[in-house]
């Protein structure tokens, strides 16, 4: 049976950095693209960084049960579409999403055996500075999403496995350790 990765942490720890990292070194996990009601940042494409919908298409997708998992954050909306997720699991690829800590509880409650992992930063400080440093957001986006930080940090403990974001390099081994040794024991 192929395996479900979820990946979670607070805005800006790191995710999909580690993520990119982690793909490069197990090429043969997938990534299932989300879906999101926030516009595209330069660079990204719909279909291969996140499928990007309307309030209403949203709407439509939940009415509709496509989605696995879906929560808001920092005034958006974001949800794991089912057809994303069974299409690789069908094809018996492991499956990785990258999924804010609401959208990983309710994968835990539909996926008792997906393998969850908390990224945390050394600091709220440090998190600060990651999220002014990427240049995506503004000063009172930025502090939205640091008070969200705030309560998901104190649900780490909710979860298998922890990572400490702190060097990069570290981090993208603790992460490929927990991995493989999932993989081997599936």
């Amino acid at each position: 049976m192929a395996r479900v990765f979820v990946i979670t942490g607070p805005s800006g720890v790191g995710k999909g950095t580690l993520i990119r990292a982690l793909r490069e070194r197990i090429p043969e996990l997938e990534l299932s693209v989300s879906a999101t009601t926030r516009a595209p940042r330069p660079g990204e494409t719909d279909g291969v960084d996140y499928h990007f919908l309307s309030g209403a298409q949203f709407d439509a997708r939940i009415a509709a049960g496509d989605f696995v998992e879906h929560a808001s954050y920092a005034g958006h909306r974001y949800g794991t579409l089912r057809s994303e997720l069974q299409r690789r699991l069908d094809a018996g690829a492991p499956v990785v999403l990258e999924i804010e800590v609401q959208g990983a509880r309710q994968i835990r409650e539909a996926m008792p055996d997906a393998v969850q992992v908390f990224i945390e930063p050394p600091s709220e400080a440090a998190l600060r500075t990651r999220l002014i440093g990427r240049g995506t957001d503004g000063p009172e986006q930025i502090e939205a999403r640091l008070q969200t930080a705030r309560a998901e940090l104190a649900a780490g403990h909710e979860f298998a496995h922890r990572v400490c974001n702190d060097r990069l390099d570290e981090a993208a081994d603790a992460l490929e350790a927990i991995v493989r040794a999932e993989l081997a024991a599936a």
